[in-house]
């Protein structure tokens, strides 16, 4: 018996090669399917309008639409980039916003929005595949197309998002971006986690001699116990990222910041990067939520710096106990993590996710389903 998937897949094929084998056109001049053997994969990337692609600062899903279409342009992809017209990138750009809502407040993001995902759908004929790094809005617009829809889920915001997901399960060429994070009533084509430019991160020698809280500022990310933890331990604290809950920041974290014991560095890019992880005794990542994935986490390791986190969401999967960093249970044990933490081999923590998360094994790892899916 076909899964849903498969019976999905079957109808399409014979929507293409209905009419004595002549596949329809989905739109004037372009024969979907037509595609020579050997002309390029046309891909189209989808990706958030949030933040420019690359992000300047903060901007996970941007970063990892970045990655993925340089990745694929290096080899050989011929790909569109939906994103903001700032963006960089050796693609074909089609910016459809001068540049990303979270840096203009006066733009509409909603309307924004949905004329950024009519752009690559109204061209959806043009494209072997849509790769949807957008959330689950997209999905309302794939079975109007002929062209399949790989769908990235960068985690759930809710539980009430997941109806969508369902209801385009037979369609979506879902991927999760860890094991953990797949849900029980969705079916995926793959679990590929995250990778970063390895090349562009060096091993740092924890010289700085502090911890490092390195993301949002957020309940959600631990902010407040890492400044217990660095308390306790003795060591200043460094924190770098966006303020993401205000009343959380001004509240409980602004009072502890006093330049010495508790330091606020603010967003940091891509220049000060390698010198805040790499100067860093160990990274400080004690979530209150089910993390998805967790770019800082790898970031840090890729730089030597080992990492303590509470063991929620994927982070079982990415730190290796006592190789590259220590799960802990408590605001206590994340004390006694930082003493063990300074007894590890800097270059093993940066050998523990040289090949595992490296953003060259995540695009073949995704070339690889892209083949499967249009062969």
């Amino acid at each position: 018996m076909l899964s849903a998937r498969d019976e999905a897949i079957k109808r399409r094929s014979l929507n293409r090669n209905r009419g004595g084998g002549s596949p329809p056109t989905a739109a004037a001049g372009h024969v979907v399917g037509s595609r020579p053997r050997s002309a390029p994969l046309r891909v189209a990337v989808l990706a958030p309008i949030a933040w420019r692609v690359p992000p300047r600062h903060y901007g996970p899903w941007e970063l990892f639409a970045s990655l993925l279409t340089e990745g694929l342009v290096e080899r050989g992809v011929d790909v569109t980039l939906f994103a903001t017209a700032d963006s960089i990138t050796r693609a074909r750009l089609v910016g459809t916003l001068p540049t990303g809502y979270a840096e203009d407040p006066g733009v509409d993001a909603k309307v924004s929005e949905a004329l950024h995902i009519a752009a690559v759908f109204e061209r959806a004929h043009e494209f072997d595949l849509i790769h949807n790094s957008f959330d689950f809005l997209p999905l309302s617009f794939s079975r109007l197309v002929e062209t399949p829809v790989v769908t990235t889920i960068h985690g759930f915001s809710s539980e009430r998002i997941v109806p969508v997901y369902e209801r385009y399960n037979d369609v979506g060429h879902y991927v999760a971006i860890s094991d953990s994070d797949r849900h029980e009533r969705l079916e995926y084509a793959a679990t590929v986690h995250h990778g970063i430019e390895m090349r562009t991160f060096a091993l740092g020698g924890g010289e700085g001699g502090y911890l490092l809280f390195f993301g949002r500022i957020h309940p959600d990310k631990g902010t407040v116990e890492a400044i217990k933890v660095a308390d306790r331990a003795g060591l200043p604290l460094v924190i770098a990222g966006i303020v993401q809950d205000a009343e959380y920041f001004d509240r409980l974290v602004a009072p502890r910041i006093d330049g010495r014991r508790v330091q606020y560095l603010g967003p940091v890019g891509s220049e000060r990067r390698n010198e805040v992880l790499g100067g860093a005794v160990a990274l400080l990542h004690l979530i209150d939520f089910e993390e998805p994935f967790g770019f800082s986490v790898v970031e840090a390791m890729a730089c030597g710096t080992p990492v303590i986190t509470y063991a929620r969401g994927s982070m079982p999967e990415i730190v290796s106990e006592g190789e590259n960093g220590f799960t802990v249970a408590s605001v206590e044990e994340a004390v006694a993590a930082v003493g063990a933490s300074g007894l590890l081999d800097r270059r093993a923590v940066r050998a523990s996710v040289e090949r595992r998360f490296d953003a060259g094994r995540m695009v073949d790892e995704y070339l690889a389903l892209y083949v499967s899916i249009v062969r």
